[in-house]
């Protein structure tokens, strides 16, 4: 197979139910630079990719998304600071897994939309 070159991810886009309800969640709860807003469609940053929220534009794209695992230094610090905003956590931190020396700790948590994503931390 030929190589590409693809070199990271440049946007992910999420459907929601409610844009305002889930700009409030990702820019307030998470933290996440709100870039613009524009017709239904709102833009974050996260590092190097753009995150994307809006409204399925048609049924066959209307279904929960993928999981995100934003990568976080201080995974307890920003798991209470999450909760302290009002972040809904369905577990705590735990260990998922060893690379060698590297532990690889989660936390699992549900966004105003209802969608199941992660924090996480390698130590």
């Amino acid at each position: 197979m030929k190589n590409l070159s693809i070199e990271s991810i440049g946007q992910i886009a999420v459907n929601v139910k409610d844009v305002p309800r889930a700009v409030a969640f990702y820019r307030d709860v998470i933290g996440l630079p709100l870039l613009f807003e524009t017709n239904g469609l709102a833009f974050f940053q996260c590092g190097e990719t753009r995150l994307l929220l809006s409204l399925p534009e048609k049924k066959e794209f209307d279904h929960p998304s993928s999981v995100f695992y934003f990568k976080v230094k201080d995974l307890n610090s920003t798991v209470a600071t999450m909760k302290e905003a009002g972040a809904e956590f369905i577990d705590e931190p735990h260990m998922v897994g060893k690379m060698g020396d590297v532990e690889i700790w989660m936390a699992f948590f549900k966004d105003g939309e209802g969608n199941t994503h992660a924090v996480m931390s390698e130590v």
